[in-house]
């Protein structure tokens, strides 16, 4: 069964197409378009769709049955969050689609974007929660903007000093080892509670932490999966027959 999967976020939105569990197709666009979807419907012979949006709902008929994934949608995991109603939803989307990909162990899902969510998924599929932190560009503009003269800085992938020898290199190398303190660290906590966890990386920053963490320890344990959220969103609308 071919699956039209559609996850929209606040700048572009993900346009995918499962077949079952394969994906074989993905589009980023800035906008939504009806003709766009009513030919990628026709190609792949889509029979359902399900999206997932911040800003907008699905108002376009394009033949087939549409899921909107929110809290009330079924779902094949416990949500233990204790306010599930504020939980985001691809969050709650990644998280299936880790366990997805992994039934049989625990997974720690740190999803890397403009906030950096770590967010565990045990084997018996109890998610409880987990913390939110600032993402990378989110620290560059903080320091900027909460203090009178501190410049704002971008990201340099060549920067790897520890040491900055001029205030841009001070605030790259803080942000950078920073947030590599932070996360090997949360993956380690987690490790020394559940030692067979599987780390999966996503978000637009998950290559930044996957290229620092290859030679880590724990790199073994460590995937990146870009399209976990989509992932996810195909295992909620394929649930809904089960």
């Amino acid at each position: 069964m071919a699956n039209l999967v559609i996850d929209t976020g606040n700048t572009f939105t993900k346009i995918a197409v499962f077949e079952d569990d394969k994906l074989v197709s993905i589009t980023k666009v800035a906008q939504l378009k009806e003709e766009d979807l009513n030919k990628i419907v026709q190609k792949h012979a889509i029979k359902q769709l399900i999206y997932a949006s911040v800003k907008q709902d699905f108002t376009f008929n394009i033949g087939v049955p549409v899921l909107k994934f929110s809290h009330q949608t079924k779902i094949p995991i416990q949500n233990l969050y204790q306010t599930p109603e504020t939980l985001g939803l691809d969050r709650l989307a990644a998280v299936i689609g880790a366990n997805h990909l992994f039934s049989n162990t625990d997974v720690l899902v740190i999803d890397a974007g403009t906030c950096i969510t770590y967010d565990l998924i045990s084997k018996q599929k109890e998610y409880k929660g987990g913390s939110i932190s600032p993402g990378l560009q989110m620290r560059f503009k903080a320091m900027h903007e909460f203090t009178g003269k501190l410049p704002l800085v971008t990201l340099d992938e060549h920067n790897n000093a520890f040491y900055g020898a001029s205030t841009k290199e001070a605030l790259q190398s803080g942000v950078i080892n920073g947030l590599i303190f932070e996360v090997t660290g949360c993956i380690n906590h987690y490790l020394n509670q559940h030692p067979e966890t599987k780390i999966i990386l996503c978000g637009g920053d998950a290559s930044f932490f996957d290229t620092r963490l290859k030679n880590s320890i724990f790199a073994h344990q460590i995937l990146t999966e870009p399209h976990l959220v989509l992932i996810g969103l195909n295992k909620v609308v394929n649930y809904q027959h089960d």
